[in-house]
């Protein structure tokens, strides 16, 4: 089963506080559901359309694990948190398999 990568962009942030309270309550939720962050914070470089927002990316074993890990009470809390403190793009990608050699 490919493992899957959930790409969480933050398109503004209008709200500090809810965002640390989202952070505090989403790391522990991510990890609980079996997530292993790989990368955070701003991209060191943007190309092309690329915009510098901050950017999670956080491995799990399946699409589906990542879905359930969304769909958790503990994740669902953590948005709760949010609120309207922040604009973001979420996406969750299957991992492309790597072709014979």
């Amino acid at each position: 089963m490919p493992k899957a990568y959930w790409i969480n962009t933050f398109r503004s942030i209008t709200d500090q506080e809810k965002l640390a309270a989202y952070v505090e309550l989403a790391g522990p939720a991510m990890r609980a559901a079996g997530g292993r962050f790989l990368a955070r914070g701003l991209p060191a470089h943007a190309f092309e359309s690329g915009i510098v927002e901050r950017t999670t990316l956080i491995e799990f074993d399946s699409v589906e694990a990542a879905v359930a890990a969304y769909r958790s009470p503990a994740y669902q809390e953590a948005l709760r948190a949010l609120d309207d403190g922040a604009e973001r793009d979420l996406r969750i990608i299957e991992a492309t398999p790597e072709p014979p050699a």
